[in-house]
Order: structure tokens, then sequence, then C-alpha cells
């Protein structure tokens, strides 16, 4: 494909009838885009999926990942499902616990007829440096180790909205989540952790992990502990002059006591994204499946969900990430919105403050989240020679 050639992107919609279920149009779909143009025979094929977190109920069904590991099993390839472990308190914050989500979610071996590895370890620290070619924020990203270790990269993907991207697409599913703890931090912030002292027990846990001197402990506190007595604990502070933003007293703490710093503008974490899908895909076959069903306004990191902002659409399939995402959003935008749901509340909202203007009246995503600029993903995916957003839609019947 040339620069200025479209992207092929495979789309068919969610109607079945007797003798075709969705699983089966989804393998028809993915052969028909042209998978079994990969050489899979005796290749490790990691499937980038997202779980989802407990209490979400808007993830993929782990029945469309058996479906897809079905079909890369039959070509001859050995597939796992994977993701990495999450900065932020929840379910997915290290790996014991990201894989009892997964396995409650209905992720099991026995469900999807692959194991589930967690790519970036244990406490998210197990991780590969990728030099980005092109890249003009990220010279080296921070990539789970185990899906770098793949042959062969997919993308199963959830489309749906987001507060920070604007939407999640399989740029997003790729290089936010393909990020280890570390490389999610840099994609989110400045890369500066912080203490909250109220949750410090003064372990010295990240002191000790800390290869750059940044943790101290010459703050103190009073605690109660559980029988009632008080004792005086030394809380860690983390030294920004120090600290070099490797995110690892993030998967030491125990406590969920140090966070990451949000302080990158939304357009700059779009680029970081960018950059990150792509030093996950280059230099190796990657095939990308988006599926644009319950399109809820959030990321399905949220342990809820909101309703769905548009009727679901259908499923799509190509080789290129920022056709197949481009694709998405134009089904999206091109969709009447549902009735009592965040995306109408917001639109009232901005109408009502005379900040809807023609420019945005129709996108649904910005008038969702008014604080994002899902275009900047797009525009630096090319740039960057990601992909292209230009694409000719093949309907399979």
């Amino acid at each position: 494909m040339t620069a200025t050639e479209p992207a092929k992107v495979y789309f068919t919609n969610l109607r079945t009838h007797a003798k075709e279920s969705q699983l089966d149009k989804l393998k028809r779909l993915i052969k028909r885009a042209g998978i079994e143009q990969i050489d899979f025979q005796n290749k490790f094929v990691a499937i980038k999926i997202h779980f989802g977190e407990l209490g979400n109920l808007s993830f993929l069904r782990p029945n469309y990942a058996r479906a897809v590991a079905d079909v890369v099993k039959e070509l001859g390839g050995k597939p796992f499902l994977t993701d990495c472990n999450t900065l932020y308190v929840g379910s997915r914050k290290n790996a014991l616990e990201h894989i009892d989500c997964a396995y409650q979610n209905g992720f099991t071996p026995y469900a999807t007829g692959c194991h589930v590895i967690i790519a970036d370890g244990l406490k998210g620290t197990d991780e590969t440096l990728v030099p980005v070619k092109g890249g003009e924020y990220v010279k080296e990203a921070k990539i789970g180790h185990a899906l770098m270790d793949a042959d062969i990269v997919i993308s199963l993907t959830h489309f749906k909205g987001h507060e920070q991207a604007g939407f999640g697409g399989a740029m997003k599913n790729l290089g936010m989540g393909g990020g280890s703890r570390a490389g999610k931090m840099e994609q989110h912030a400045a890369g500066k952790p912080s203490v909250k002292v109220d949750r410090c027990i003064g372990c010295h846990a990240c002191e000790r992990i800390c290869a750059h001197g940044a943790v101290s402990f010459d703050e103190t506190r009073e605690r109660e502990l559980a029988n009632g007595t008080v004792r005086t604990v030394h809380v860690a502070h983390i030294d920004h002059d120090r600290c070099v933003g490797c995110g690892r007293c993030i998967g030491a703490c125990n406590q969920d006591a140090i966070e990451p710093d949000y302080d990158q503008a939304v357009e700059v974490l779009n680029y970081k994204i960018a950059e990150y899908t792509k030093a996950v895909v280059q230099d190796r076959p990657s095939f990308h499946i988006s599926l644009a069903i319950d399109i809820s306004p959030n990321c399905d990191c949220h342990p809820e969900n909101d309703t769905p902002i548009v009727n679901d659409i259908g499923m799509f399939a190509s080789f290129d990430p920022v056709a197949i995402d481009q694709a998405c959003i134009d089904a999206a935008l091109a969709q009447a919105p549902l009735p009592n749901t965040e995306l109408t509340d917001q639109r009232a909202k901005l109408e009502e403050a005379g900040e809807l203007d023609e420019e945005h009246a129709h996108d649904h995503f910005y008038v969702t989240h008014p604080d994002t600029d899902w275009k900047s993903m797009i525009e630096h995916a090319e740039k960057i020679g990601l992909g292209t957003s230009s694409y000719e839609l093949i309907e399979v019947k």
C-alpha cells in the first residue's frame, strides 16, 4: 500500500439468521479481511484485549476472543490473551488480581480456548524498551515484555468513547493498553509519581526499589491500628528532582499509596498513544479487529458502565490500526444519539451554556467529553507513518 492509497477496512453488521451466529460472522469477516495472509505456523500470537474492570459489563464477551483464537489455531498459531497492568487502584493493578478479574469476567482458558498472560508481569515492571521509529514524544516505549515477545499481534478491541482520549479504539487498546505501568505513566503524565500520605504505612518498599534515591521518610504521621492503639509512622516522599519516572515504586507499593500525576495535555496524551502503538506493531505482522457494540461513553477501565450513546453498529477488521479507528469513528458519528444517555445529557448542558458550535454539533465524542480531542491521535498517527485515515469500506454480507 502506498502512502496515498486508501487502506481496506472490512465491515459486517450484527444481523444474523438461523444458519450463522455473530461469532460465525466474525470468523468469516476476519478471513475475508485477509488474516490468512499472515504466516501463523507455530508462531506465538498475542491477542491484545481489555478484560474489563470488575463491575463493568460493556467489555467484549469472551466468546469473541474464543472465535479469534479458534481462527488463529486453525491457521497453525499459538494464541494467548494479554493486557498490561493498570496504574490506578482497581482490580487489575497486578498480575494476580488481573488474572482473577479476567477469569471472573469469563476469560478462562476453558471459555476462550487459550491462556491469559499479563504482559508486564506480576507488578507491572516486566517491560521491553522499544525504540519508536519516527517518534517525536517517545524515543523508547516501555511495552509489556510478553506482548513484545510474541511473533504476531492481533488487537481485539471494544470500540467506545473515552474520557481522556476522546475515543477508545485499536490504538488505545494497543498503545496505552500495551504499555507497562511505567509506560502508562509516561503517556499519561510528566512521569513523576506522588505519595498519598494518608495511605502510606512506612514499609519502605518504594525506597528499596528506587534506583535513584528519590524516596525519603522524613515526615511523620499518626496512624490508628486495628486494635485501637496509635503509632507514629514515617511516611514516604518522592523527590521529583531525583525521580526519573520509571513507575516501579507504584508497582512495589501494596497500599496503593503512590499514584501518577496526570498533567499532560490531551493532545500530547494522544500523540504518545499513537507512538506507543507504533512501538507495538512495527517490524512484525499485526491485524486489527474492532467491535462497535455497547458503545459506552467511557473506558472499560471503569468499575461501572453507562448506557451506550449510539446504537450497536457492527464488526470491523483491517491491517491498518489508523484506518479501522477512523472507520469506527465515522460509523459512530453517522448514528443518531440515543436518548437518556451521557451524550444527550452533555449536549443539553453545552447548548444551555451556548458552548456548542457548528463544528462540533454532530461530533458525539466531543459532545460527550468536550475537553478531549480525538482527532489529534489520528492526525499524529498518520504523521509518524503508523497508518492512514483514508480507507475503503468493504461490506461483508
